[in-house]
Parts: structure tokens; sequence; C-alpha cells
């Protein structure tokens, strides 16, 4: 019978086919996906899902964050199971395969063994974590985070997207408020293969990436309040110009990343300019700072950095400034002997690899503070995503898929 030492291989074709499918709901405009989380595209690819994991013989369990479940049964029903997955909302102009990968990839695996006929002594669960993007519903992670206790369910139920509406209340309207206590469930390991978002594995011709550790963030929402004023006959000297000080914070956190190299990176992302006429100086302007290292004493400093420059922009400038902090994470080091088993595993199936550091932050690094966690990396091309444009090959998936195929049955322990 099969052991995890053997050239098995998960189905390519049927796993790039599950993703082209999975594409078609939620369709971007440029060829890429639009399905946020708790949208009713977000229910009609849970819906798919949730009905080729039936058909994989697979029993679905949901919890209070809508966080989905798909148990393949071991011979030991009192063995800890061993979970793979990640997620399957995107940005609103994302990629196919951010997140995507992981929960098909980890279904595949699952597949791959109803085909073989192996049986594996701990049960083995693929899992769709509710939004991991944070683009509708901040924070990042945040139904994995509530999972690992990092959140309370209250806090996660009453984020609330730019349009006002409450996570709780959208999870409710698409039916998927699970019977579940969030977090009760134990696991023995967990597995998450991704697309690296990042173009090192591709710039260095490697197939897979061994994620040792993975970057620690903060997401420091800034609010500057100046005042609506004409363009056209307000005098320069008697502006007082929310959009000024966000360019000049914007510049001061590039120079402050740069000032941490290497091992850091910082950037403006999400900005709402008030009253955004052209012909109107912004009196308001909020604006999401991301800084990330993971190196802890780094992304301390850093946050702190940006902290005192954004107070000082606005004193100079006559704003008010106001600094919520809307997502963190520490560094994470991930399980080393989960890490060996993915790196053994890769080079079992003759696969070219290198240890990596995630960029992203991911579902598992939350989950790793509950159970032992490890990632599995792919390339993607020019290491572009959150863009429409994301582009992996089918080799590349089938590798990662592979590998992930290999760690499990090592994990969960092949009977027969």
């Amino acid at each position: 019978m099969p052991a995890p030492g053997e050239n098995l291989r998960i189905n390519s074709e049927r796993l790039w086919d599950s993703l082209d499918q999975m594409a078609q709901i939620g369709p971007g405009v440029a060829g890429g996906c639009n399905r946020q989380t708790l949208t009713d595209a977000d229910n009609e690819g849970r819906h798919l899902f949730a009905d080729w994991c039936e058909a994989a013989g697979l029993t679905m369990g949901v919890d209070q964050m809508g966080n989905m479940f798909a148990t393949r049964a071991g011979s030991d029903p009192e063995a800890l199971p061993v979970y793979m997955g990640s997620h399957l909302d995107t940005q609103p102009t994302g990629g196919r395969y951010d997140g995507v990968l992981g929960v098909l990839g980890a279904l595949e695996v699952v597949r791959t063994l109803n085909d073989l006929g192996v049986t594996t002594r701990r049960p083995i669960v693929v899992t769709n974590w509710t939004n991991e993007e944070g683009a509708r519903f901040a924070p990042a992670m945040l139904a994995s985070g509530v999972f690992a206790g990092i959140h309370s369910q209250d806090y996660a139920y009453d984020r609330r997207d730019p349009e006002g509406k409450r996570f709780g209340d959208e999870l409710a309207r698409i039916g998927w408020v699970g019977d579940e206590a969030v977090g009760a469930r134990k696991m023995h390991a967990m597995l998450e293969l991704h697309i690296e978002q990042g173009p090192i594995l591709e710039a260095e011709g490697k197939q897979i990436g061994v994620v040792t550790h993975g970057q620690g963030l903060w997401w420091l929402e800034i609010t500057l309040t100046g005042k609506d004023a004409h363009t056209g006959s307000t005098p320069m000297a008697m502006r007082v110009n929310a959009g000024l000080g966000m360019a000049r914070i914007t510049e001061r956190v590039h120079q402050i990343a740069m000032s941490h190299q290497p091992n850091a990176v910082g950037a403006v992302g999400q900005v709402f300019v008030h009253p955004n006429s052209r012909n109107v100086i912004p009196g308001k302007v909020v604006f999401t700072v991301d800084i990330r290292s993971p190196e802890q004493g780094k992304l301390d400093a850093m946050k702190a950095e940006v902290m005192r420059a954004a107070h000082a922009v606005a004193a100079e400038l006559g704003l008010g400034c106001g600094i919520e902090e809307v997502g963190h994470f520490d560094p994470v080091t991930f399980d080393a002997g989960l890490v060996a088993t993915v790196r053994g595993a890769a080079e079992r199936l003759g696969y070219a690899h290198m240890d990596i550091v995630s960029g992203a932050g991911h579902d598992a690094c939350w989950i790793n503070r509950v159970a032992p966690t490890v990632m599995v990396m792919c390339p993607c091309v020019g290491g572009l995503s959150h863009n429409e444009a994301e582009e992996i090959s089918p080799a590349w998936a089938a590798a990662g898929t592979d590998v992930l195929l290999h760690a499990c049955l090592e994990v969960a322990e092949v009977v027969s």
C-alpha cells in the first residue's frame, strides 16, 4: 500500500479545472476575481465548495464565524485531525489563486487519497477560513483570529465595511452562521498551501517555498482633519490641507521602511479623501499604513516612528490627527518538525525548493498560536498578487499540492 515516501501525485488536471470553475464565481473585470467576504459571490463559492466536499465523501461542519470544516474520517476516531486549507474570499480586484489554491489543493489531496484507497489514522479536515483578506472587514484573518483567541466573537461581529454593514449581519444574511462554537475544535497540525505573492521563488528558479517564518505587521489607520475650502480662492498660506498631510506621511512611511533594511517594508494602501472633489481642498483624509518585518525589534521601531512622524506632520500643518490600530500580529516561527516534513517531501519528489519567509499574513499565522503549523508556497508570475493579473502555472500548482499531499500523508499517518 502507499507510503509517504512513494512517488504519488495528485490529479493536476482536476485541480486546475476546479480552480477555473471557482474563478467563474465573482469574476473580476480583467480576468481575476471579486469575491469579497460575505457577499453573494462568496456565498455562491461556498456552496460550490460544499458540493465538491459532499461529492468527495466529506462531512461538513460550520462554526459561528462561518469557517467551513470538511472532514475525511480516519481509522482512529479519537486521534486529533490534520487540518489543511486557506480561504476562498478575494480582494476587490483579486487574482484566481490567492487563498483558493490552498483550499482546493487540500480538497484535491483528499480526492487523490480517495482515488488511491488510502486510509490514514488521523482524520483530515479541509478548511475555508472566513474573511482572510480583510478587504471588506478589517482586520485580515478575522475568523481564524477568533478561532485562535486573538479576537472576541463580539468584536468580529461588530466589524463594519465601508458602507457601514456589520460583519455579523452579513454573515447571517448569506446563511453561513454555523452552530459550532468558534475554537472548540482541536488540531494535531495545520498545513496551508499558498502562492508566494512575491517574486523570490520564480527569480531563484524554485518550485517550492518551505515557509519557516512569517512577517509580523501593523495596520495603522490614520485620520487627518483639516478644513474643506475652495482650491482656487483659498490663499496657500491659509490652507489646512489634510491631503498634503497624507502625502508627507506617505513619504515618511517609505523613508522609515528604507531606514530599517533589510527585512522591512511599508506603504500607504487604502485611502478615503473627503469631500473628494476636484476643486475642494481635502478637509479630511483617512488612510491605512501597512508596515511589516519578520524581526520584532524592527516592527516595533517602525510603528513608533510612523506614529511620531504622523503627529509631527499634523502639528506642522495644523491638522487634527487620530491613529487607530486596525490590524496586528507578531512575527511567526512555524513548527520546526512540520517544516522538516515539508522540506523532506519536496526533496523526495525532486522539486527544487528553498526556505522562505512569508511576506504576507495568512490564517496559518494565527492558527500557529493553538496548533503546530506550517506553510508550503509555490511561485507566482512576477511575484504579482492582489491583482487580477495574478498568475501561476498548472505545473507550479501541481508541485505545491504534491508536496502538500506527501506532508499530509506523513503527518496523518498512513494505515493502508
